[in-house]
């Protein structure tokens, strides 16, 4: 099983970018899937959760209205839309499933190596 997160890059304040996590050897319908981020010298958190079917969705307040996650089961693929993107959204962002949706780092089993999102002022 892999998961592969791509998409990310260097940005303005204000700017936007859509990060994409392939997976392979897992399908996307039967797990819920998690963005979380990792900036430097802090602990990885969580950024935004979709449910397996893809018709729940939950956000941290820092970027609730301004990111969107997504996935299209039918091909393996999941999405966080990010827009209005702030210096402090700066971080490595990482995708992971789960077996069911969750908010907690702890209940996803499988990652992503991380792709780097840089916001400059």
């Amino acid at each position: 099983v892999q998961l592969q997160a791509s998409g990310g890059g260097l940005v303005q304040a204000g700017g936007s970018l859509r990060l994409s996590c392939a997976a392979s050897g897992r399908t996307f319908s039967t797990y819920a899937v998690g963005w979380f981020r990792q900036a430097p010298g802090k602990e990885r958190e969580f950024v935004a959760t979709i449910s397996r079917s893809g018709s729940v969705t939950y956000y941290a307040d820092s970027v609730k209205g301004r990111f969107t996650i997504s996935k299209d089961n039918a091909k393996n693929m999941a999405y966080l839309q990010m827009t209005s993107l702030k210096p402090e959204d700066t971080a490595v962002y990482y995708c992971a499933t789960s077996s069911s949706i969750s908010v907690e780092r702890g209940r996803y089993d499988y990652w992503g190596q991380g792709t780097h999102v840089t916001v400059s002022s």
